[in-house]
C-alpha cells in the first residue's frame, strides 16, 4: 500500500525513525543494516512495507530495495514475524543472509537471536529454492548484491531482452567496474545485447 516515503528525516534510533512527509510523521520500523545506511543530511527516501494487524498497523523501512525484497520472503515462512525477521537483517548483513539460506547453513541462522533449530530449518527449506532462483549462487558472492545490477536486469527485459543474455552483460559490466549507475549499466548492456 505505501511504497516508499521521502521526506524530512526527524528522529533517528538504531530501531526506528520518524520522517516527516509534509506535516504528516510516520513512524517506521528499521533494521541496525538500514540504521547504518542512513545518510546524513535531513532528506531521506526508504522503501516501506506495511503491516496490517488487528490491533497494529506498523511501518517497516529499507533503504535498499533488495533488503525490502528479502523482508518480505523472510515473513512469508510460517513461524516469522515482522519482529524476527528485522532481527535477522539486524545481525546479518542481507548477503550473509542470502547465502546462509543458499548454502543451507543452519548453524549462522540460529545464531541469531530469538531462531531456533526448527525454524532455521524451516527458513532454508522454504526458502532456498526462492533464493537459488532469485540470487545465482556466484551471484550470491561480494559482488551479488548490487541494487543497480537487479534493476538494470528488470529494465532489460522490460526492454525485451532475453533473461539469460541479459545477465551475462550485467554481469561482465558489474565485474568491471562494480560502482556503476543503473544507467551506466544499460546503456553498456545494450551496446552488447
Amino acid at each position: 500500500m505505501i511504497a516508499h516515503l521521502q521526506g524530512r528525516l526527524v528522529e533517528k534510533t538504531p530501531t526506528e525513525v520518524v520522517i516527516d512527509c509534509n506535516g504528516v510523521g510516520y513512524q517506521v520500523n528499521i533494521s541496525l543494516h538500514t540504521f547504518s545506511l542512513l545518510p546524513d543530511s535531513e532528506s531521506i527516501r526508504l522503501y516501506t512495507y506495511l503491516q496490517i494487524k488487528e490491533d497494529a498497523h506498523t511501518l517497516f523501512g529499507f533503504m535498499e530495495k533488495a533488503e525490502r525484497e528479502l523482508f518480505k520472503l523472510l515473513i512469508s515462512v510460517s513461524g516469522v514475524g515482522a519482529g524476527t525477521a528485522r532481527t535477522m537483517l539486524s545481525s546479518l548483513e542481507p548477503k550473509q543472509v542470502i547465502q546462509s539460506i543458499g548454502s543451507g547453513d543452519v548453524a549462522t541462522i540460529q545464531s541469531i537471536k530469538g531462531i531456533g533449530a526448527k525454524t532455521a530449518q524451516r527458513v532454508i527449506l522454504d526458502l532456498k529454492d526462492k533464493v537459488l532462483k532469485l540470487y545465482d549462487l556466484e551471484e550470491v558472492s561480494v559482488s551479488g548484491y548490487n541494487t543497480n545490477k537487479d534493476e538494470a536486469l528488470s529494465a532489460l527485459e522490460v526492454l525485451g531482452f532475453n533473461k539469460k543474455m541479459a545477465e551475462k552483460a550485467v554481469e561482465k559490466i558489474v565485474k568491471e567496474n562494480p560502482q556503476s549507475t543503473v544507467e551506466t549499466i544499460i546503456k553498456q548492456a545494450l551496446k552488447h545485447l
